[in-house]
């Protein structure tokens, strides 16, 4: 039973749906899916619910074999529903009525009035919805009932149709239906007349086995008569036995096998007489293709094979009796529909004994199904394989008793001349294949759509790429299914995003396009699609069912989408098409055509199975590359967003930087430009072990804390530190998902790189946690890799870090980098380091040039790591820009602090900066000499911003705090971070160092 999603009795309901869907308002929810497809499939053909226009065929027919198998179940059919007011009809392959049953008087002339009598067309186009037109349509068992009839003269019917098939070829025959008033209806009615069509497609096959038999007994007559053409063989010789008496061990398997696979292709195929096999030891098989008729006119193919070289060929009985009679019908086991192997002589299937060469058939030359010349066959059709007859053979014995007879010895018969035999003895030759007309080719487009489906499991998918998936669909099928292949997505499955409904107006791109030649008039690659609601293609994307257009020229809604460039294709011999929707978990990413023009066979049922086959699998394949794209860009994205934007603002350095994600993914490389107290900058490179999101969001924590670090000021050993026990932590702490069904992957594989340069000393302090070695290339072009200590990735913990520090001309460049810029899966580390050794041996570049040079030679066009790359180019900050006094721990320096950095300010034309900075100065020096102990020491730097520094021996942190209104002090450190922009402290070995910033005057 079929599941109704709407009450039969609410025939009211359905009058005021079908008023809405006339009207173009959404009625989804109110009707069937089968009848609303048929509702807008009549809409599309133009139908006209009030008006209707039935086609008339005077003296149709169904052939005989047909009727034989239908009438024995029509008359059952028909006795079984006398007592009730229904009518059996019999329609042929295109919808046309050729009989009726049954049905009192009063229904057959209301169906007389609606034009549903013998003659009259009941297709779609022409009736719309209704039993016989739906199920022809649908290709399957529909119930129709009432008002979800289209036409208004069938709402007062209820009618249940099922299509009939061949049972051999899959193609629908005929349509049987079962019509009554609509008070009468009842859905069993479906029932019945599903199991009445599978009771003729039922007797349709019993004929084709008694067709079979009766071609098998034919071949056998037609050997037992040749071989009373020859004179019968002398007791077999001693040297064609074995010791035991028995002829040897079968064929092999795959020898078997090899044959029975080119029998079929030779029974298959109508122009061809004889093929010769390679098999195993050396042999050869020669095949030879023979019509044959049966008694009752039956025509059929056989195929004989003969075996030479190797161990000699015997039947499996080859003791010569006398040819026996022809067995009846009867006496030959039911044939197979598959192919019969044994693999054993005990098991095998043996035939009647053959005991002179078989000889043509006795059959009237001329007459059907047999060849009119010794080259070709004229069998109308080809044949299916039924039976596979297993040989022995046996090997010679090098010293025979007694030889045979010379090949040459002529034997006479009845006084007749001399006559030579075939070159091979009587048992030489066995039948292989026995088969009927109509029936062979399917076997062979069989196994050829199943080594298509292979090969597109093993072709379709190899990227995760949505263009490129879409090519390799069109690749398999062209011109192995189909002459022109399309396929046509939606720009937000390109992007990786969720499809979107097919509404009017909106346009597909074409991504791929299969051709056997380029005169094919459809669009090409790149061309945006829209799709008229009455196409193929958009009937297919918006039910989600494949169309079957066998015939192009008839099909008005394909001709309306381009009428001009489509009647260009059809002159070009566009003939057929088949649209499949590309479905794939609940939802519609695009459309596929399928076009034949240079095959003049239409597409078959059996083609829009493998049609849905072929799509259905490169579907999954396109969902899965979307969601990779959507997941790649989303993470591309996260990783872009947590990457610098623009360079940093301090003079240091000179900087250029290159990030590079993988072709797998994007990973966790990350760089970083940080700008520090003093006119110091720090320089960050680090990497994250894997690919995807995860590794982006890991990326995005550790430069945050790195950034957060950096605002303390602490030395690179002490960060690296602080970073790891920060790393350990997470991974302790956030090791498992939120649902705790997935163990997370953690962190633990990130590397660091953390340099610190100073322009005024020009020293750089550098400490790495797993990280490849930094390259220095001087101002004369000697390229050097800093020997750091190496200390472990982060997250590991139980090992400290060690930081070195080095002294760097003005004007070099530091190279920080991800190991994927010199270690790959083709190329080592120590090649990597000598190829980036000998593209930075170059002093004259600037740093922009350095990067692409570097990437040009050491990347490939894939990278199959990310890449961070960061180049620095060294500056200092000379005397002339920095001003310094040390000063003893005493009150009375204050005021002599006061002048000197009065007096600098003078001097670099920043008397503007003179108040403040003297006020800030004082304060800090004030500061210093009261709570700390050692020497005091004052520093100016003029930089980007105005850079004010006091130092002293003491570890002690001043706190800012909010002063009381009764306080006599506390309110210094408030006044100075009013007065600057930033201000901060940092920690020396020996001591601490305040410092403030004051951006400098607009000239």
């Amino acid at each position: 039973m079929i599941p109704l999603s709407v009450s039969w009795d609410d025939i009211g309901g359905l009058v005021d749906a079908h008023e809405r869907f006339l009207a173009g308002a959404r009625v989804d929810s109110d009707v069937r899916d089968p009848v609303l497809d048929s509702w807008k499939r009549c809409r599309s053909a133009g139908l006209e619910p009030h008006r209707l226009l039935i086609p008339y065929a005077p003296d149709l027919a169904m052939e005989d074999p047909f009727l034989r198998a239908a009438d024995p179940v029509l008359a059952q059919l028909t006795a079984s529903l006398a007592n009730v007011s229904m009518t059996i009809v019999l329609c042929d392959g295109q919808a046309r009525m050729v009989q009726r049953h049954g049905g009192d008087r009063q229904l057959l002339t209301h169906l007389d009035e609606v034009n549903f009598a013998p003659g009259f067309c009941a297709s779609e186009a022409a009736a719309g919805t209704n039993g016989v037109g739906t199920a022809l349509a649908e290709r399957q068992p529909v119930y129709v009932l009432g008002r979800e009839h289209f036409a208004d003269c069938l709402s007062p019917f209820a009618c249940a149709g099922a299509p009939v098939r061949n049972p051999l070829s899959g193609r629908v025959e005929a349509v049987l239906d079962l019509t009554c008033l609509r008070d009468d209806g009842d859905p069993t009615m479906l029932r019945l007349v599903r199991e009445a069509a599978h009771d003729i497609e039922a007797g349709l096959l019993e004929q084709a086995t008694e067709r079979e038999r009766a071609l098998l007994a034919a071949y056998r007559r037609a050997a037992g008569a040749a071989a009373d053409t020859w004179p019968r063989q002398p007791e077999q010789p001693p040297w064609a036995r074995g010791d035991d008496g028995r002829y040897g061990e079968t064929l092999g398997r795959v020898d078997l096998a090899v044959l029975r696979e080119k029998a079929e292709e030779l029974i298959a195929s109508p122009h061809r007489t004889l093929d010769e096999v390679a098999l195993s030891g050396g042999r050869v098989a020669t095949l030879l293709r023979r019509p044959i008729m049966g008694e009752s006119g039956e025509t059929g193919v056989v195929v004989e094979a003969r075996v030479l070289g190797g161990p000699h060929l015997r039947h499996t009985e080859l003791t010569p009796p006398p040819a026996p009679p022809p067995p009846p019908p009867t006496a030959t086991p039911p044939a197979s529909r598959t192919v019969t192997r044994a693999s054993s002589p005990a098991t095998a299937p043996t035939a009647q004994p053959m005991a002179a060469p078989l000889a043509t058939p006795a059959v009237t030359p001329g007459a059907p199904g047999t060849s009119g010349t010794s080259g070709t066959s004229t069998d109308p059709s080809p044949t299916v394989v039924l039976r596979t007859v297993v040989p022995t053979f046996t090997r010679p014995r090098p010293a025979p008793t007694h030889p045979p007879p010379p090949r040459s010895t002529p034997y006479a018969t009845d006084g007749a001349a001399p006559r030579t035999p075939p070159p091979d003895s009587a048992a030489d030759a066995w039948l292989l294949l026995v088969g009927e007309p109509g029936v062979g080719r399917l076997a062979v487009l069989a196994r050829r759509r199943l080594e298509l489906l292979h090969d597109a499991g093993v072709r379709i998918g190899t990227t995760l790429d949505v263009t490129r998936t879409a090519e390799e669909l069109t690749e398999v099928a062209v011109p192995r299914f189909a002459d022109f292949a399309a396929v046509d997505l939606p720009v937000s499955v390109l992007l990786g995003d969720e499809p979107e409904p097919l509404g009017p107006g909106m346009a597909l791109r074409r991504v791929a396009l299969g051709a056997v030649h380029e005169e094919s008039h459809l669009y090409e690659v790149g061309d945006p699609v829209r799709y008229v609601p009455s196409t193929p293609q958009a009937r297919s994307w918006e039910s989600g069912r494949s169309v079957l257009e066998p015939v192009l020229a008839e099909a008005g809604g394909w001709l309306a989408q381009d009428p001009a460039r489509l009647e260009r294709a059809l002159a070009a011999g566009i003939h057929s098409l088949i649209t499949v929707p590309l479905r794939a978990r609940g939802a519609t990413l695009g459309v596929v055509s399928f076009y034949r023009s240079e095959r003049p066979a239409p597409f078959e049922d059996d083609d829009l199975s493998l049609a849905q086959e072929l799509v259905g699998r490169a579907a999954i394949c396109i969902d899965n590359a979307r969601r990779y794209t959507r997941e790649h860009n989303t993470a591309l994205a996260l990783q872009r967003s947590l990457l610098p934007r623009g360079r940093s603002e301090q003079s240091a350095v000179e900087v250029a930087y290159r990030y590079l994600p993988a072709q797998a993914g994007v990973g966790g490389d990350w760089f970083d430009v940080i700008p520090l107290s003093g006119a110091r900058v720090a320089l960050v490179v680090g990497d994250v072990v894997g690919h995807g999101l995860h590794a982006a969001a890991t990326m995005g924590r550790l430069r945050t804390a790195v950034h957060n670090f950096c605002a303390l000021d602490l030395p690179p050993d002490e960060l690296l530190t602080h970073l790891d026990d920060l790393v350990g932590r997470l991974d302790r702490g956030e090791g498992w998902a939120v649902e705790n069904t997935h163990q997370d992957s953690g962190i633990v594989g990130a590397t660091c790189l953390y340099a610190v340069y100073d322009p005024v000393s020009r020293r750089c302090a550098l400490a790495r946690a797993g990280h490849p070695l930094p390259a220095v290339v001087a101002p004369d072009g000697t390229v050097e890799f800093v020997e750091l200590p190496s200390g472990p990735p982060l997250g590991l913990g139980g090992m400290p870090f060690e930081t070195a520090e080095l002294e760097l001309a003005e004007g070099s460049q530091l190279v920080l980098y991800t190991d994927g810029l010199v270690e790959d899966r083709h190329r080592d580390i120590d090649t990597g380091l000598d190829q980036l050794r000998t593209v930075l041996a170059r002093a004259d570049r600037a740093p922009e040039d350095t990067c692409e040079a570097v990437l040009d030679a050491l990347l490939p066009a894939r990278p199959s790591d990310d890449v961070a790359l960061l180049v620095a180019r060294t500056h200092a900050l000379g005397p002339e820009r920095v001003a310094q006094w040390d000063l003893p721990s005493d009150p009375a320096v204050v005021s002599r602090a006061r002048v000197a950095v009065t007096g600098q300010l003078a001097a670099w034309g920043l008397d503007e900066l003179a108040f403040t900075t003297e006020l800030v100065a004082s304060e800090l020096v004030t500061n210093a000499i009261r709570h700390a102990a050692g020497p005091v020491q004052l520093r100016l730097l003029r930089d980007r911003a105005l850079i004010c520094e006091v130092y002293d021996g003491s570890g002690t942190s001043p706190r800012l705090r909010r002063a009381r209104t009764e306080d006599e002090g506390g309110r210094g450190l408030f006044l100075v971070a009013q007065l600057t922009e930033r201000w901060g402290t940092r920690y020396t070995p020996d001591g601490k160092t305040i410092w403030t910033e004051q951006p400098l005057p607009r000239p």
